[in-house]
């Protein structure tokens, strides 16, 4: 099994890019648990914090591709940086806000500003698809083991985000978020003979990724993949809080990031025959059912046992995450041209943040209006969503495909 890991690890550099893309990442699974655990102790309302989050989920759906698309075109040193930057300012001015009683209308406004974080993942992926494009059982590996790495931060971000939350201040999960986005950005940037080539724009038809065949159905699905990932964090919370326990609450998510990390090391290391389009439908399908069990855990038990139950089911349910995204990344990987990869992978991250921010938004009102148990009924919803949106677009999947597989003689020269 190692083997194929240590594969990818052959290539000079490969290390270090991976490692500092993993603290730059870390920010992504810190900040909106962050924003929910520091305002929920300032205000006193998960509808308040759940819709500030879900501010900054839209606006990193709207920024972040456009961001990313500038990656593409002028390099990712010198777009990451900038970005980083005024990320950090709107962070800033986000905790000056909480902590000093500022109106409401200025939270929105600062998490509205940090929608302009880069998207590292996407730009780790373009990286391992630069070196590995030619040698799809290495890129398939790659793509598995940033999965796995995107697990640990969703393990190791929750952890220190609530633990620093309630135990040393409230402010404190999101500050050190920042933290992790300069130093991880730096370090990521710093390492340029791996960097992709930017793609000039001569080289681009001026249509965006969002439009290469079939992209659209991925987007619209991790739409609802990411509603349960934001319902999910919320109302886990606020059922922790209930069972008078809430800084378990972070343990529980990590439980359920443990089942995801774990899928994706054993997925990475399996030869796979197939069409990915059909592997895509069956595990969003089994996302939607490995809903029931937490539904039905926080409904019929409490206190401890009920915590216990939870985090048992989420666990299980986290083995259907990432053989998912991999699968996703390796379809994104064949749909979308060369010159817009970064772009084209930033959408499918982007539908994961618009479904979280519609998530956590609609299970912090669930959560206020009928209890943390009920909310569970939120992220249940969005993978019955989820489901049917993959079974209508499968066809368009499959056609998007065999398009790619055959571009016109004018591309060819161009995607290599």
């Amino acid at each position: 099994m190692l083997s194929s890991y240590r594969q990818i690890f052959a290539t000079p550099g490969t290390r270090a890019f991976s490692s500092s893309g993993l603290i730059a990442r870390l920010p992504i699974s810190m900040t909106g648990i962050g924003i929910v655990t520091m305002l929920s102790q300032l205000r006193g309302s998960y509808g308040i914090a759940g819709a500030v989050s879900a501010v900054l989920a839209l606006s990193a759906a709207v920024l972040g591709p456009q961001v990313s698309r500038l990656v593409d075109r002028y390099g990712q040193r010198r777009v990451s940086l900038p970005a980083t930057g005024l990320t950090v300012v709107a962070a800033v001015a986000l905790l000056l806000c909480a902590r000093t009683g500022a109106p409401d209308w200025t939270l929105f406004a600062a998490a509205a500003g940090m929608g302009v974080m880069p998207s590292t993942g996407s730009m780790v992926r373009a990286r391992w698809a630069h070196l590995y494009s030619g040698e799809p059982p290495k890129l398939h590996t790659a793509y598995s083991f940033e999965a796995v790495v995107d697990e640990i931060c969703f393990i190791v971000g929750p952890i220190l985000s609530i633990g620093l939350a309630t135990s040393v201040f409230p402010e404190a999960g999101v500050l050190l978020a920042g933290v992790f986005l300069v130093t991880g950005v730096v370090l990521f940037t710093s390492q340029r003979r791996t960097e992709p080539p930017v793609h000039p724009a001569t080289h681009h038809s001026g249509r965006s990724a969002l439009f290469s065949p079939g992209l659209e159905v991925l987007v619209l699905t991790f739409v609802a993949t990411g509603a349960i990932f934001g319902s999910v964090e919320v109302v886990t919370v606020a059922f922790a809080q209930e069972q008078g326990h809430k800084a378990m609450s972070s343990l529980v998510l990590a439980v359920y990031a443990l089942g995801s990390g774990l899928a994706g090391v054993v997925f990475g290391t399996l030869k796979l025959n197939g069409s990915p389009a059909g592997r895509f439908l069956g595990g969003v399908v089994l996302m939607a059912v490995s809903m029931v069990a937490p539904l039905l855990a926080a409904e019929w038990l409490h206190g401890t046992a009920g915590l216990v139950a939870v985090g048992t089911a989420l666990f299980l349910a986290g083995i259907a995450i990432s053989p998912t995204l991999i699968t996703a990344m390796a379809l994104v990987e064949r749909l979308v041209p060369a010159n817009q990869l970064t772009e084209g992978m930033t959408w499918t991250t982007t539908g994961l943040a618009l479904g979280a921010a519609l998530g956590s938004s609609v299970a912090g009102w669930t959560v206020d209006a009928a209890g943390a148990p009920a909310g569970y009924w939120v992220p249940a919803g969005a993978g019955l969503f989820g489901a049917l949106t993959a079974l209508a677009g499968l066809h368009r999947l499959r056609s998007g495909l065999t398009t790619a597989a055959v571009p016109a003689a004018g591309e060819v020269a161009l995607q290599r």
